[in-house]
């Protein structure tokens, strides 16, 4: 059987690799590029499944009703659709949430439900990332593995909006908790650092750590263009 993963972070592509190498009984395919995810290009591979680990783009429509698509979303769906649902999680609070596991459907993470699995919220976002990843592939190896039936989500829909990077401002915070985790969930590959703006200079943060109500964190320190 043919399956395809379609991602583009280093460490899902890492556990893809793994993947790939442990299971000799399918054929599996990778695409690192938006551009090469094309409806021919699926023709060709005649996947069983595709997975979108941490997909940040609109999957297009001729290819989820062509093809069985999933992807892997952070949240006790319905609970989170939308947007950077890491930061938003973290900012209300959460310590722990699911990794779903849905069907792709035209309206964002609305689709139906195959599996969930508890994911802890502890430590940087490239922590939580690297955690779920190596779930989110645990998660395929059952699917690929086994029959599942995808179910409708159940309960009260709650939308996230996508932050935006200026909201990683942590002037005014007003707590040691909410500056470490405002650090914390954006320490990750490809996010915005949290950061203070003073005069002509920006101060970014990453590698926090919380003590006695003390945060330490590294520091870079960047001159502000004049616009």
């Amino acid at each position: 059987m043919n399956y395809l993963v379609v991602t583009i972070k280093s460490w899902n592509i890492d556990n893809f690799n793994k993947l790939k190498a442990d299971d000799k009984q399918n054929q599996w395919f990778l695409i690192t590029d938006k551009a090469e995810l094309t409806l021919d290009r699926l023709k060709e591979i005649k996947p069983r499944y595709i997975f979108f680990p941490h997909w940040s783009w609109i999957i297009p429509q001729e290819i989820y009703e062509n093809f069985e698509c999933l992807v892997f979303h952070m949240t006790d769906l319905p609970y989170g659709r939308g947007g950077s649902p890491l930061q938003n999680l973290i900012v209300r609070g959460h310590e722990t949430t699911k990794l779903s596991a849905i069907k792709v459907v035209k309206d964002l993470d609305a689709g139906p439900v195959y599996l969930k699995e508890d994911l802890n919220l502890s430590g940087t976002a490239n922590d939580i990332l690297q955690r779920a990843s190596i779930l989110t592939y645990d998660l395929i190896r059952k699917l690929v593995s086994g029959s599942f039936q995808a179910t409708p989500q159940v309960g009260p829909v709650v939308k996230f909006s996508r932050r935006r990077p200026e909201e990683g401002d942590i002037s005014n915070l007003d707590s040691p908790q909410l500056i470490y985790d405002y650090i914390r969930m954006l320490d990750g590959e490809g996010y915005p650092r949290a950061f203070l703006e003073k005069n002509n200079w920006r101060l970014e943060f990453e590698n926090a750590s919380l003590e006695n109500d003390v945060v330490v964190a590294k520091v870079k320190i960047i001159k502000i263009k004049n616009i």
